[in-house]
C-alpha cells in the first residue's frame, strides 16, 4: 500500500488530461466526444429528449453568460435547492464556469434546514426548483436576511412572485436566462471559458451540509480537486464501463454520492437519464433507457426486490414455487462459487482454504440445478433492469446481505462503497469483475485508509493495526475535505496535522486491502455492565427479516439492548391473513400476542449465538411502530437513522421498552 505522500507524486507524474477544475473537465470530454449523448430527460408530455455533450457543453456556456451578467462572480456561494434534473447539472457547471461555488439541498428538505443553510452561508442567490421549496424560504423570510433573489427551474404564478417581492425577494424565471444566454456571442463564451482556465484545483466547488444524523449539519467545504482526484482513477475501478454508456439517477443530486457519479459519467465519457427514486417510475424509465449502471441507496434496492417478490407471488402458484426452487438454487450456487474460488472477504488464509474445503462438493452439486433455474426464472427477474445493465452501486448504507446474494444470483455486480461527504465521497468500492462479498470493496486508488486502535471512538494511536484487527477507520488523499466552512474548531477534531480523517467508523482491513465497515464508534452503546455494543450488527441483523422494515438499537447505560421496529406492513398483513388473525386495524394488529410473538421469534432467530452475537447483544425488549420511517424526520435523505432525534421522538416509546415487562426474550 502506497503511502501518501508516495501516492500524490506518482499521480503527479501522470497526465492529467482531464483538466485542473472540474468545468475544464467537461470542456476537454467535449473536445474528445462532442456526439455523445450526455443527458436524457423528459419534456412536457413526458417523453425522453437526448441532447449530446456539445449541445450541453454549449447550453452551460449560455447559462454562464447570463449569469454573470445578473452578476454572480468569482468567490459567490449560491443556493441550490432541487432533485435531480437538467437543470441542476447545467446550473452546477455554470456556477463553477464563474469561479462560483454552489450550495445545495433537496426538495425533501424541511423549512428549517434550508433556511439555517441560505443563512449560515450568506447566499444572496438561489436556485429553487419550484415554488413549494420557495414557499419554504417565505414561511420565515427574517431568517435568510442576505438573501435577495430567487430563480426557479419552473416557472412560478404571478401571485408567487407577488408574495415573495412583498417579502423582499426578486423571482426571476430559470427560462427566462436560458433565453439570455441563447443571445450571448462566441466573445462573451470565450469570456467564460478564460474564467474556466482560472479555477485552481484548490478553489472551493460546493458547501454540501451534512444531513444531521449526529446534531447540527456541518458545511462540508469540497475543492474541485477533491473530485477531480476520483475522477482521475475511475476507470481503474469501473473497469467495465465504456464510452456511451447510459445511467439512470435516481438519487437525490445534492447528495454528495450521486454528486460524484455525476462527475465521474462526465470522466468515464458516458450519458446520464434522469429518473425518480420510485421503483414503479425507475421501472418504466429503465424500461425506455436501458441504462447500463444505476446507482442506489440499499433501501432502493430492497424495495426493488420486495417489488420482484410481490410480482411473482401475483402469478400462478407452479410459477411462484419455480421462482423459489430457482433462487433457492442460484444462492446456494453463488455462495459455494464465492468461497470457493475466493470472492469473499477474509481476513485469514486458515478462513480461505476452510472455505474452499467446505465449498467445493456443493459447487459440483448446484451448478446445473442452478443454471436451469437462472434460465427458467432468475433471468427474467435481471431483465427488470433492463436488457443492457452492467452493474448496480450501492452506498449511502450498509447493504443486507440478502438482498447481496440475490443480486449475486441475479448475475448483477452489486458495487457497494463505502465513504463520506468529508471525503468527497468514495473510500472504497466493489470491483465490476469481481464483487466480494462480506466487505465495502478495496481502498479507492486515490485515497489511503488505515485502522488504529480506539477507546470508545478515542484513538489510542497513530500507528496502523495490522490487517484482520478491527479498529478506527482513517483516511487520508487528495479527496479529503478543505473543512467545515466557518468551523476550523470542528474541522481540527476530525483532521489531524498529518491530514488523516477520522470516519467515525469501525473497520477492518484485509492484507489485500478490502475494507469491511462493522459500526460507527460514535453510535456505540455502552452497556450498565460496561459492555460496548455496535447497535448497526444488530439492526441490520434484524432487519434481514422478511417482517422487519426498519429497526433501532437503543440501551445506552441499561442493563439490555431494547429496539424500535416498524414492521414491513404487506408481509404482516399477508401473516395475519395466513394465520387467520382477527383484527380491526393496522394499528390493533400490531398489538396481537400473535405479531408480538412472530418478531420475537425473527429477532431470536437472527441475534443467536449461532450468528456470532454475544448474549450482551440479544435484544432484551422491543416496541413495534405503526408508521415508516420518513425522510426529514427520523432518516435523512441519504435514509439513514437520525438516532439523535428518534431519541427525542419516541422517547415515551424507548422509556416503556426499559420499564415494561412485555416481550421479553430473557
Amino acid at each position: 500500500m502506497y503511502k501518501f505522500d508516495q501516492l500524490l507524486h506518482l499521480r503527479s507524474k501522470q497526465p492529467k488530461t482531464l483538466g485542473k477544475n472540474i468545468p475544464e473537465m467537461f470542456k476537454n470530454i467535449v473536445e474528445k466526444s462532442p456526439d455523445t449523448i450526455f443527458q436524457a430527460f423528459k419534456n412536457e408530455i413526458g417523453t425522453y429528449e437526448y441532447q449530446n455533450y456539445k449541445l450541453v457543453y454549449r447550453h452551460v456556456l449560455n447559462l454562464a453568460c447570463a449569469l454573470k451578467a445578473f452578476g454572480i462572480k468569482r468567490g459567490d456561494l449560491v443556493g441550490l435547492m432541487s432533485d435531480n434534473r437538467r437543470e441542476w447539472l447545467i446550473t452546477d457547471l455554470a456556477l463553477l464556469a464563474l469561479g462560483a461555488a454552489d450550495v445545495p439541498r433537496g426538495c425533501d428538505s424541511m423549512g428549517t434546514e434550508i433556511r439555517f443553510i441560505l443563512e449560515f452561508t450568506g447566499c444572496k442567490v438561489c436556485f429553487f426548483e419550484n415554488e413549494r421549496q420557495l414557499t419554504k424560504i417565505l414561511e420565515n423570510i427574517e431568517e435568510v436576511p442576505e438573501l435577495t433573489d430567487a430563480i426557479l427551474f419552473d416557472s412560478p404564478d404571478e401571485l408567487t412572485m407577488e408574495r415573495a417581492a412583498l417579502q423582499g425577494i426578486r423571482v426571476h424565471k430559470f427560462i427566462e436566462f436560458e433565453d439570455e444566454g441563447k443571445k450571448s456571442t462566441d466573445a462573451q463564451r470565450a469570456e467564460i471559458e478564460a474564467e474556466i482556465a482560472k479555477t485552481e484545483g484548490s478553489d472551493l466547488a460546493t458547501i454540501i451540509f451534512t444531513s444531521g444524523t449526529t446534531g447540527t449539519p456541518k458545511g462540508v467545504m469540497l475543492t474541485h480537486d477533491n473530485f477531480i482526484a476520483q475522477c482521475e482513477v475511475i476507470h481503474e475501478v469501473l473497469t467495465t464501463a465504456k464510452e456511451g454508456d447510459m445511467w439512470l439517477s435516481v438519487l437525490p443530486v445534492w447528495h454528495i454520492m450521486e454528486r460524484a457519479y455525476n462527475y465521474f459519467i462526465i470522466a468515464l465519457k458516458s450519458g446520464i437519464a434522469y429518473s425518480k427514486p420510485s421503483i414503479e417510475i425507475m421501472r418504466e424509465d429503465i424500461d425506455v433507457i436501458q441504462p447500463h449502471w444505476i446507482v442506489g441507496v440499499p433501501r432502493l434496492w430492497d424495495a426493488f426486490i420486495q417489488s420482484c417478490y410481490r410480482e411473482q407471488k401475483r402469478k400462478s402458484a407452479l410459477s411462484f414455487a419455480v421462482f423459489n426452487y430457482s433462487m433457492v438454487a442460484e444462492k446456494a450456487f453463488c455462495w459455494a462459487h464465492d468461497r470457493l474460488f475466493g470472492w469473499i472477504c477474509r481476513f485469514s488464509k486458515r478462513q480461505k482454504f476452510f472455505d474452499k474445503i467446505v465449498s467445493f462438493i456443493p459447487f459440483l452439486l448446484t451448478a446445473i440445478p442452478a443454471g436451469i433455474g437462472y434460465l427458467l426464472s432468475i433471468r427474467n427477474l435481471r431483465l427488470k433492469l433492463g436488457t443492457n445493465i452492467k452493474g448496480c452501486v450501492c452506498g449511502g448504507g450498509s447493504l443486507q446481505p440478502e438482498n447481496d446474494l440475490i443480486f449475486r444470483a441475479m448475475r448483477v455486480p452489486l458495487l457497494d462503497c463505502y465513504g463520506m461527504t468529508e471525503t468527497a465521497p468514495i473510500l472504497s468500492v466493489r470491483s465490476t469483475k469481481k464483487p466480494m462479498s462480506g466487505c465495502v470493496g478495496k481502498v479507492y486508488p486515490s485515497a489511503e485508509v488505515k485502522i488504529i486502535p480506539h477507546q470508545d471512538g478515542v484513538p489510542l494511536s497513530t500507528t496502523p493495526l495490522s490487517p484482520g484487527k478491527r479498529g478506527l477507520v482513517f483516511a487520508r488523499g487528495r479527496q479529503v475535505m478543505k473543512g467545515y466552512y466557518r468551523r476550523p474548531d470542528l474541522t481540527k477534531k476530525i483532521i489531524d496535522n498529518d491530514g488523516w480523517i477520522n470516519t467515525g467508523d469501525i473497520g477492518v482491513l484485509s492484507k489485500f486491502n478490502d475494507l469491511a465497515i462493522t459500526g460507527r464508534a460514535k453510535d456505540t452503546i455502552v452497556l450498565m455492565g460496561g459492555e460496548n455494543i455496535e447497535p448497526q450488527l444488530i439492526e441490520n441483523a434484524i432487519c434481514r427479516s422478511k417482517y422487519v422494515e426498519s429497526c433501532v438499537a437503543v440501551g445506552q447505560d441499561k442493563k439490555y439492548i431494547g429496539a424500535l421496529i416498524v414492521p414491513r406492513k404487506v408481509n404482516i398483513l399477508q401473516y395475519a391473513n395466513d394465520n387467520n388473525i382477527l383484527y380491526g386495524s393496522y394499528d390493533s394488529l400490531i398489538e396481537t400476542s400473535e405479531i408480538e410473538n412472530l418478531i420475537r421469534q425473527e429477532i431470536d432467530n437472527f441475534i443467536c449465538e449461532k450468528n456470532g452475537f454475544r448474549t450482551c447483544e440479544r435484544v432484551g425488549k422491543f416496541c413495534l411502530l405503526a408508521s415508516s420511517f420518513e425522510i426529514g424526520k427520523e432518516i435523512n435523505a441519504k435514509q439513514i437513522v437520525m438516532r439523535h432525534k428518534i431519541e427525542k421522538i419516541y422517547a415515551k416509546e424507548i422509556k416503556a421498552i426499559f420499564t415494561s415487562r412485555n416481550n421479553s426474550g430473557n
